[in-house]
């Protein structure tokens, strides 16, 4: 059904290195630090006190997200008609961006603190080190990747011949975003697991979270066979199956496999 195992990146496959001064794709968005405590960027933009969102707004502390929204930053598919909904998305989208730069720079400052880590890039540079999470029709490798959309972190692919960036699946359709993170780390730290129904419990070790959905639940890394390729996507205990994507939709399968840690 699966063919060869998809866990370990080909050692004759070539893969793009960016973490060179010249090239910081993580560092295109410096105009986004703002400090802002880091349990204040946990809470959703309506649970702040009401005077505090207004010295955000005052203070500068909603800016960066709002210039990313303004300048045509891609974090939503549907026109969202009420301010405070816009500058709800904004709240969310700069604390994902600004950690997920913390997050790179200290990898490539530091190197890894884990087994797994996700590194911010843009465009079509994958980094050196990416997991494969499964492979195209003809042989081409896939790797992980998660990006925020309408609120939420929703975990998808990236591959060498994605012409704009990772690609998630969203209210049915496949969405194409620049900016993104692929997940880096050691493949003899992770396996996969087959199932046919997502249940935390049920899983035979612990399932590698990739992010989450608008409303805080989370979204777990899958790969699920479809059209002669194996495809990396997403689960949850609400969705039960796998979440992928082709051919410009979102497409549910019943038996996949669920990443855990070795």
């Amino acid at each position: 059904m699966w063919g060869r195992e998809y866990g370990v990146p080909p050692t004759n496959q070539p893969q793009q290195d960016h973490g060179s001064n010249e090239q910081r794709p993580w560092d295109q968005h410096d105009h986004t630090k703002v400090e802002i405590d880091h349990e204040e960027k946990k809470k959703n933009w309506f649970d702040i006190d009401p005077e505090r969102r207004k010295q955000l707004e005052v203070g500068g502390g909603l800016l960066a997200g709002a210039a990313l929204l303004g300048g045509g930053f891609l974090a939503y598919k549907k026109h969202k008609e009420h301010e405070e909904e816009k500058k709800a998305l904004a709240w969310s989208l700069q604390n994902w961006l600004t950690d997920a730069q913390q997050r790179t720079e200290q990898f490539h400052r530091e190197g890894p603190r884990g087994p797994l880590t996700w590194v911010l890039t843009h465009g079509t540079q994958i980094p050196k080190g990416a997991l494969v999470g499964g492979q195209e029709s003809d042989g081409t490798p896939l790797y992980i990747a998660r990006t925020f959309f309408e609120g939420g972190i929703h975990p998808g692919k990236v591959g060498p011949n994605f012409k704009k960036g990772a690609i998630i699946g969203y209210d049915g359709e496949e969405i194409e975003l620049e900016n993104y993170e692929v997940l880096l780390g050691d493949a003899q730290t992770i396996r996969w697991e087959d199932t046919s129904r997502f249940s935390v419990q049920s899983l035979g070790g612990r399932p590698v979270e990739g992010g989450r959905e608008a409303d805080g639940t989370p979204l777990f890394i899958v790969q699920a066979p479809y059209k002669d390729g194996v495809h990396p996507g997403k689960t949850s205990e609400k969705l039960g199956n796998a979440d992928i994507t082709y051919g410009g939709h979102e497409k549910r399968i019943d038996r996949f496999r669920v990443l855990l840690y070795a």
